[in-house]
């Protein structure tokens, strides 16, 4: 094996952070899992990020045998919108080459993650003598301001323009889907040969089918109630209004004596009012407005190794999104049998298989969604043939597979 020292960059969220925060998501958990699965084979990899107040430990924290993650101190000790980084990015460098040199390492490859971390690599590589950059962005600032709403929503022409960069100066680029690849190539003007496509993995340890009865009693949702989930950043992209709106059809079509249907929403902070953001508050409002707000629950950001319950608890999960580069709680649900509700769109058209594993909805369509909900809540066979298969099919996205491709990549361009 030719890799022996990795280094990771993930500049502006910590892989261990809490989940459903306004910055953490499924790249947390793609860092945080794939370090452990390559430290797990003999592979030193240590993680770079940015020191912030949501990281409770400022100094090395471990990622498995092998494997550790390095907070660097640049700019204030709290959280920061991604473009605020760009001026931390030279102290973030000097940092991690500061850290580099007290331990004596020698990396053989760097693993860049978002377009922020891809900025850091291209000056890392210079000073560690160009060994080669791997990059992944996990979401493209020109896709968001195609599905974006309002101007709030739109990507900086700063961070379209540093993608623009990255895409040119590193060696390789792992896209997560097909459509990823298709649009670096289009959007971005990436060498076909360039780009490698490989989806994320699932963690099958962590992920697995649970009882109904076990996850329900540790949830705490009666076994004779109707669930039903949604995890992830609380934000436009995840069209959670439509959800909202589904939810209020599906209400108003129930007999009174019909079993309690609930909505568990994990993600953001409902108790934070001082720093709640304008979408928490909107669909707060939009809960009462609905007449839902007694069906509709806030959690808030939730342990990872919590997931499983939920997702095992739950009659589906859905993601009704206008846009997702992957969709990792999609795999992860399905990991734990069931099904799961998506719309069509990015990551989620690849990876749910309508009616094999799940179903797809028409964007922003409520009265659609609210129909394929239905279709599983109505039909405890269906949804447990979908389930069986949803497990199945997520079988193949194991982390020792996907690291068994991402080594193969990384191998060659470090031979070369």
């Amino acid at each position: 094996m030719s890799i022996r020292h990795l280094c990771m960059l993930s500049v502006h969220t910590c892989p261990l952070a809490a989940l459903g925060g306004k910055k953490t998501g499924g790249m947390n958990v793609y860092i945080r899992d794939l370090a452990r699965e390559f430290a797990r084979r003999g592979i030193g990899v240590d993680v770079f990020t940015r020191r912030q107040g949501a990281c409770e430990d400022h100094g090395g924290r471990s990622l498995g045998e092998g494997g550790r993650l390095a907070h660097i101190p640049a700019g204030p000790d709290d959280g920061l919108p991604p473009l605020a980084h760009l001026e931390l990015l030279p102290e973030f460098t000097e940092g991690a080459l500061a850290f580099a040199e007290a331990e004596g390492i020698h990396y053989d490859l760097i693993h860049s993650h978002y377009w922020l971390s891809g900025c850091v690599a291209h000056d890392l590589q210079a000073a560690w003598g160009g060994i080669p950059v791997v990059q992944m962005f996990h979401t493209l600032g020109r896709i968001k301001n195609q599905v974006a709403r309002s101007e709030s929503e739109r990507e900086s022409p700063q961070r379209i323009e540093k993608e623009r960069q990255v895409v040119e100066q590193v060696d390789r680029i792992i896209a997560a889907t097909p459509a990823e690849r298709e649009q670096l190539q289009r959007l971005y003007g990436a060498d076909p040969g360039k780009v490698a496509t490989i989806p994320p993995g699932v963690n099958l340890d962590l992920f697995r089918p649970i009882e109904l009865a076990e996850a329900r009693r540790k949830v705490g949702v009666p076994l004779e109630d109707r669930m039903l989930l949604f995890v992830g950043r609380i934000e436009p992209l995840k069209g959670i209004d439509t959800l909202l709106r589904a939810i209020a059809i599906l209400r108003a079509g129930c007999p009174d004596d019909a079993p309690c249907l609930y909505l568990v929403i994990i993600g953001g902070d409902p108790q934070d009012e001082a720093h709640e953001n304008a979408e928490m508050q909107r669909l707060q409002r939009m809960r009462i407005e609905l007449g839902i707000e007694d069906v509709v629950t806030f959690l808030g950001a939730r342990s990872h190794r919590t997931l499983p319950f939920y997702y095992s608890a739950a009659e589906a999960v859905v993601m009704p999104s206008h846009h997702e580069s992957f969709g990792m709680v999609a795999l992860e649900a399905m990991a734990c049998g069931t099904p799961v509700i998506a719309s069509e769109v990015g990551g989620l058209a690849h990876l749910v298989r309508d009616g094999e594993t799940g179903f797809h909805a028409e964007e922003q369509n409520s009265q659609q969604l609210a129909g394929k909900l239905s279709l599983v809540m109505d039909d405890p066979h269906l949804r447990r043939r979908l389930g069986e298969q949803a497990a199945a099919y997520a079988r193949g996205f194991a982390w020792p597979r996907i690291a068994d491709q991402l080594l193969e990549v990384f191998e060659g361009v470090v031979r070369r």
